[in-house]
C-alpha cells in the first residue's frame, strides 16, 4: 500500500495556534505575514484562502513563500499566495483606471476602463466603487471640476478655461455649471463676485457655528470659539462674493443641523456643494461612508480610495474640509486609536464621537432652536 504523506512531528508553539486561528478565521490582515501548506493536497496558501479548511494535524506554517516552496508546496490556485494580494492588484488597478481618466480629453467610457483592466463593465464598476468610494463616473466629474476651477483662474477667459478643462462644448459645460462650480464659471474666476451666499451664526454646545449655503447647497459648516472670527473665515474663502444673512427659511436649515450636532442620532442628509480637488473628493466621500459610532484611521482611508500610501494626503483632505459634521472628519483617529488632528480643535472631536457612539449618554444637549442667530 501507498504509504499516506504525513507531517512531521512538531512542538505546537502559541504562535502556531495564533496562526491557526487566523486561517480558522480566514484573517485577511494576517496574508503575507505568514503561509500555510496542507499535506494532503501539497499546496500553500494565504491565511484568508477561502479553501476548504484543511486537518489541523496536516497543516504546517511558513513564515515566507520561499520556504513553503523549499519544503516541496505548489501555490494554491485559489488564492494565489505567490501572487499580490487582490485588494493591492485591485487598488493598482484602479489608481491606472484614475490616471487614463485623468488624462483623457475626454471622460473614457466605462466600457472602456473596463476593458483595460480586463474586467466586465459590472464588475469593474463595483471594484472601483469600493476602492475609491465614488463610481468612475462621479470620479470623472470631480476631476474635470478641479481641472475647470484651476483653468478658470489662470486662463484669459471663461471659453479658453472650457475647453482647456475638456469640455468639448460650451453647451455642455454651462449646462452643468452651477453644479460643478455652485455659481457661474464668470462669478467664480472673479473670486465668487456677485454670488450669493446666505449664511447664520450662532451658539451652541461646541461653541459657536456657522452655516453657509450656495443656491448648489451647504458649502460650509464652521466650528469654533467666536462667531465674529468664523465670519471673517467665510470671507477668506469667498472674498467676491455677496454675503447675505439667512432668512427664517435658512434659519430653520441651521436649527437642523445644531439639533445633530446636540443628537447625532436624528441623522442628517443635507445637499451640499463641497468644493475641492478630485483627491480631496475621493477622501471626502469616504469618509461619509464611516457610519456614526464607528471611526477609521488615515491610513485605512487611503487604502479605500485606493492611495494607501497618501494617510499623510489624506489628514491634509481631512484639514481642508469646510464642512464639518456632514462631512465626517471627526471619525478619523490615528491608528492606535488615539483622538488627534482636528480643525476645529480636539475637545470638540471628542465630544461629537462620545456622543455617536453613546447617544444616550449626554448632559451636554441644548434646544437647538435658542442657539441660532442671524448675522448680516
Amino acid at each position: 500500500m501507498a504509504k499516506t504523506l504525513e507531517m512531521p512531528r512538531q512542538e505546537t508553539s502559541i504562535n502556531d495556534e495564533a496562526r491557526w486561528t487566523a486561517v480558522v478565521r480566514r484573517d485577511r490582515s494576517q496574508d503575507g505575514k505568514f503561509y500555510y501548506s496542507v499535506a494532503s493536497t501539497g499546496v500553500y496558501c494565504r491565511p484568508s484562502c477561502p479553501s476548504r479548511r484543511a486537518h489541523r494535524a496536516k497543516v504546517r506554517f511558513h513564515d515566507t513563500r520561499a520556504e513553503a516552496e523549499a519544503a516541496g508546496f505548489r501555490p494554491c490556485k485559489r488564492c494565489q499566495p505567490d501572487q499580490p494580494a487582490l485588494e493591492g492588484r485591485h487598488a493598482a488597478m484602479i489608481v491606472y483606471a484614475c490616471r487614463l481618466i485623468e488624462d483623457a480629453d475626454e471622460d473614457p467610457k466605462l466600457e472602456e476602463l473596463a476593458q483595460r483592466a480586463g474586467l466586465s463593465p459590472y464588475h469593474f464598476h463595483r471594484i472601483f466603487k469600493a476602492v475609491t468610494g465614488v463610481t468612475p463616473k462621479a470620479y470623472a466629474i470631480a476631476r474635470r471640476q478641479n481641472r475647470v476651477r484651476e483653468r478658470l483662474r489662470k486662463s484669459k477667459s471663461v471659453t479658453e478655461a472650457i475647453y482647456d478643462a475638456g469640455f468639448n462644448s460650451a453647451g455642455r459645460f454651462y449646462a452643468n455649471s452651477s453644479r460643478l462650480l455652485g455659481m457661474t464659471p464668470g462669478a467664480f474666476r472673479n473670486g465668487g463676485r456677485h454670488a450669493e451666499i446666505r449664511f447664520a451664526a450662532g451658539e451652541c454646545s461646541l461653541g459657536s457655528i456657522l452655516v453657509a449655503a450656495s443656491d448648489s447647497g451647504v458649502c460650509a459648516i464652521l466650528l469654533g470659539d467666536e462667531p465674529d472670527a468664523l465670519v471673517r473665515d467665510l470671507q477668506d474663502q469667498f472674498p467676491q462674493a455677496r454675503l447675505m444673512g439667512g432668512d427664517a427659511d435658512f434659519e430653520q436649515l441651521v436649527a437642523k443641523i445644531v439639533g445633530f450636532v446636540e443628537a447625532p442620532k436624528i441623522g442628517l442628509d443635507l445637499p451640499l456643494d463641497v468644493r475641492g480637488t478630485a483627491f480631496q473628493h475621493r477622501v471626502w466621500a469616504a469618509l461619509r461612508d464611516i457610519p456614526p459610532g464607528s471611526t477609521a484611521s488615515y491610513a485605512e482611508i487611503a487604502g479605500r480610495v485606493g492611495s494607501p500610501s497618501a494617510a499623510r494626503a489624506v489628514a491634509s483632505a481631512c484639514a481642508a474640509n469646510m464642512i464639518a459634521v456632514a462631512i465626517p472628519c471627526h471619525r478619523i483617529v490615528r491608528t492606535d486609536g488615539a483622538i488627534s488632528g482636528y480643525r476645529w480643535g480636539v475637545e470638540r472631536k471628542r465630544i461629537l464621537l462620545g456622543r455617536e457612539k453613546h447617544p444616550d449618554v449626554d448632559g451636554n444637549s441644548i434646544s437647538s432652536s435658542s442657539c441660532v442667530r442671524k448675522r448680516s
